[in-house]
């Protein structure tokens, strides 16, 4: 018998040759691929949106309230010019609230976004007018604020509790009111809130009262928060303005 050799055990049998690609799962991939490039970019371009909307216009808005605010000030050192000095284009006093942990509050005639825009509370000229703590015996001295962004100086209105100060400063005067009603929701169209006697907080009765207004819940302005408040008493300002013990 013949030796067996090497050659005799291999076989002719040729290996499959790999199939081919499908120009389907190509495209596919790379559909995949760029979609994912493009959520990758829209994440980018809402981060740096969400940083402009509550980073950035913060800082734009409290330089530019600084600067008014200065003026008011520099205006009231100046010369004479009578209570308040009202109806200024830079502003006519400033908001005090210790809750809320944000400094002076540059308050000015308006509450368009334009006015508020700039870093500062406004008292209402539309669809109720604010009264006056300056010039109208009794009222309601109606204010409102950004929440978030645009200098957010209510954002921290949750804070308040009843009992707790505002004080309102003018040229010539501190006044000193006390927190004696929240509510927390209500829609933003609701007027009533405004109203002189302000019944919805559960008075009846002509009085000098203060209410503040912000958007509510927080980064959104889908519903209204209100707190409200009552003329406690005006001390005179001193030569030094110093500020009432509420401040201190």
């Amino acid at each position: 018998m013949a030796a067996r050799t090497d050659h005799d055990e291999r076989t002719d049998v040729e290996e499959p040759a790999p199939a081919p690609r499908r120009r389907g799962s190509g495209r596919l991939a790379m559909a995949v691929s760029v979609f994912g490039e493009l959520l990758i970019t829209t994440g980018l371009v809402l981060g740096l949106f969400v940083v402009y909307s509550l980073w950035w216009t913060n800082v734009v808005a409290d330089r530019a309230a600084d600067k008014q605010g200065d003026k008011v000030r520099d205006n009231w050192d100046a010369a004479d010019t009578g209570p308040g000095a009202l109806d200024t284009k830079n502003g006519v006093g400033f908001l005090h609230v210790p809750a809320m942990k944000n400094g002076e509050v540059l308050v000015e005639k308006g509450t368009s976004s334009k006015v508020l825009n700039d870093g500062v509370a406004g008292y209402y000229t539309d669809p109720v007018k604010s009264a006056l703590p300056t010039s109208d015996k009794n009222g309601n001295f109606t204010l409102a604020a950004h929440r978030d962004g645009h200098g957010a100086k209510f954002h921290n209105i949750d804070k308040l509790k009843k009992g707790d100060a505002i004080v309102y400063e003018t040229k010539d005067n501190w006044y000193v009111y006390k927190v004696y009603a929240i509510l927390p929701e209500t829609s933003k169209y609701n007027v009533k809130v405004l109203q002189s006697v302000p019944k919805q907080s559960g008075k009846t009765k002509p009085g000098q009262y203060i209410t503040l207004t912000t958007c509510t819940p927080v980064y959104t302005s889908r519903y209204r928060y209100v707190v409200w408040g009552e003329l406690e008493r005006v001390d005179k300002v001193d030569s030094d303005r110093t500020p009432p013990k509420e401040l201190g």
